[in-house]
């Protein structure tokens, strides 16, 4: 049989797109269908590694967990990975294809589209049904010449569109009969359903509201779905959602987070987020590094020299050498270890102009940027405990130095990381280390905190719970029946 497949797109961004896509292809896993989740073209510094050595969007990663299935290269063809406000590096099913502007980048997607359509075909070949998430939104008309993410890559597939629309932020009504008002006729015609999400509130208040959009779009509703309060329990998509959706109030351990400007794989703070001991505080650009924490937690960056460099313009580094004076911890992870180190060379200017940049001075390291990045999927075990735990490496750059003599992670026969002499600066390039219950717990004992175990495991017992969410809000028969075969 066939596979047929069905689009998410949305009104705008954060919307909720991913999110959905994730809690489908767990409810339709559920009713026993084979799914796979899949993204023509995602933007995020957020990335997962694949079991073959490619690096696909974090929220990828999270939609094969809810489908049941192990992450591929080819749920997400195209990953644009923003290092700067102009430019991103380009992966193409999941190795480095090239830098663009996004000026450029607007001719460049055209042929990009072929191996986002043999990418398509290749899942579908395996799977029941196929659950795509656009990007941003059809109504950006702008964008719709030459466009993979949305529009043009549901004409090219010819699969039908579900638009969702976002109630939370207001004007939903406008939303979708605005959609509906700029996009072409062609493109109207593939919509053949709307939903809305984010309802807080009795969803019968909206009767009146679904009646109107129905005669302004001639679309039928799929239905209204209520805030999913548990939402916050999943990796995020993007480090606001992160800070923002969690209990305002924590535990007694408060970790501090700098908010770098390319902040990349912050999904290492998701395990640390939920743990009901641990307050976790992402610190905006302008506000000091609070003076109560107990650790400084510097993440991966896409772009580690500049954000060096925002690093202290902020004067975090003023405030973390009196974190340390206190007695506080630091911890950095990748491009965050990267910082800690003495120095930063880049002598072929892979992250910019070349040249030889001093680190924060914190470890005894120091690293090289080359342009061969490591991509790979990683089991390792703390030293100190002897707990086990899984993670990845993603990073450009080598590391050496009298602190990596003490290391505090082992791969293999390989030692990783590096720690100060006195074990209170430590960094390390493994990504996923927190998702391990006996690592966190080991660590967390460390610095005083009692860790809750069953990370893992909490996300997949949310996952179910969204699909049913879903399943008791939304018409999943009838979006199923609306999916069509895909095309050889």
């Amino acid at each position: 049989m066939a596979a047929r497949a069905i689009m998410i797109q949305g009104t705008g961004s954060n919307v909720g797109k991913s999110l959905l896509v994730a809690g489908l292809a767990r409810a339709f896993a559920n009713k026993g269908l084979r799914v796979a989740p899949f993204k023509p073209q995602n933007m995020s510094n957020n990335a997962a590694v694949t079991a073959d050595g490619g690096e696909i969007g974090r929220a990828q990663a999270l939609q094969a967990l809810a489908s049941r299935r192990a992450p591929s290269v080819h749920m997400n063809p195209v990953l644009l990975k923003p290092e700067t406000d102009t430019g991103a590096q380009i992966i193409l099913r999941g190795q480095r294809f090239g830098t663009s502007a996004a000026r450029a980048y607007g001719s460049l997607k055209t042929s990009l589209l072929p191996a986002v359509l043999d990418s398509f075909r290749t899942l579908a070949a395996d799977v029941d049904l196929v659950v795509i998430e656009g990007a941003g939104s059809p109504a950006e008309v702008n964008l719709r010449a030459g466009d993979i993410a949305n529009m043009g890559f549901a004409e090219a597939a010819d699969v039908p569109v579900v638009l969702v629309g976002d109630i939370d932020r207001g004007g939903v009504i406008a939303q979708i009969v605005g959609t509906r008002a700029v996009i072409s006729d062609a493109d109207n015609a593939r919509v053949k359903a709307f939903a809305i999400n984010k309802f807080r509130g009795d969803p019968r208040l909206f009767d009146d509201g679904l009646t109107a959009i129905e005669a302004h779009t001639g679309w039928p509703s799929l239905g209204v779905i209520p805030w999913f309060a548990e939402a916050w329990r999943l990796p995020a998509e993007d480090i606001m959602d992160l800070d923002r959706s969690a209990p305002s109030s924590g535990g007694a351990l408060k970790i501090a987070v700098p908010r770098l400007p390319r902040i990349a794989n912050f999904d290492d703070l998701d395990p640390l987020a939920a743990e009901p001991g641990v307050t976790l505080e992402i610190i905006e650009a302008g506000r000091p590094l609070p003076g109560d924490a107990t650790l400084v937690l510097i993440p991966g960056s896409k772009s580690t020299i500049a954000d060096l460099q925002a690093f202290r313009a902020n004067g975090w580094d003023i405030d973390l050498a009196a974190h340390l004076r206190r007695g506080g911890h630091v911890l950095g992870l990748c491009g965050g270890y990267q910082m800690l180190g003495r120095s930063i060379s880049d002598p072929e200017g892979i992250e910019g102009r070349p040249g030889s940049y001093t680190g924060l001075g914190l470890l005894e390291i120091e690293t090289v940027m080359k342009p061969a990045k490591r991509l790979a999927l990683t089991e390792a075990r703390h030293i100190a405990s002897g707990a086990t735990l899984s993670g990845y490496e993603i990073h450009l750059g080598e590391t050496e130095g009298p602190d990596c003599a003490r290391a505090w992670l082992q791969v293999g026969e390989r030692a990783e990381g590096a720690a100060s002499e006195d074990g209170r600066v430590m960094g390390s390039y493994l990504h996923g280390l927190f998702a391990s219950d006996s690592f966190r717990a080991a660590y967390l004992a460390q610095l005083g905190a009692v860790s809750q175990p069953g990370y893992e495991a909490q996300v997949d017992r949310v996952l179910d719970a969204l699909a049913a969410h879903l399943e008791a809000h939304l018409d999943l028969d009838r979006m199923l029946s609306l999916a069509t075969e895909v095309s050889a």
